[in-house]
């Protein structure tokens, strides 16, 4: 089984997210990544609480940012973000961060799944994949 999911989301640069240059502060990109990644899971009517209430968790396993062009304070962001599932227990998100037309960063992280309990991979849960297989491409 393999699946592709895209989304859209926004956010604003906070002036904490910024560094002394006035920058977005290239850590925080990944952060960034993340809001697309939360929010392309809720779109799909996957919960990252859900998966935990249910004794999974989604450790990040790789990640890589490309910075094209700087963000500043107070830039609206689209975060557009992409989920690739072929079935086993890595999760890749891949994402394009854009200031109103222009890319201005991309990466992907990779996330597994593990369970609470014993903190080892695992196959997808069933919670995840009935989510999944229930949506309509």
């Amino acid at each position: 089984m393999e699946i592709n999911l895209v989304h859209s989301t926004f956010a604003r640069v906070r002036y904490a997210d910024t560094d002394r240059m006035g920058y977005l502060y290239n850590g925080n990109y990944l952060a960034f990544f993340e809001v697309g990644r939360n929010e392309i899971m809720r779109q799909y009517g996957i919960r990252y609480r859900d998966l935990e209430d249910a004794g999974y968790l989604l450790p990040l396993r790789d990640a890589y940012a490309r910075y094209i062009s700087p963000a500043y304070f107070d830039d609206y962001l689209e975060i557009r973000t992409s989920l690739n599932f072929t079935g086993g227990p890595i999760l890749k998100f891949d994402y394009e961060i854009y200031r109103d037309e222009t890319k201005i960063s991309e990466g992907f992280t990779s996330h597994m799944f593990v369970t609470r309990e014993t903190r080892r991979v695992v196959k997808p849960p069933k919670i995840f994949l009935d989510s999944i297989s229930s949506i309509n491409l």
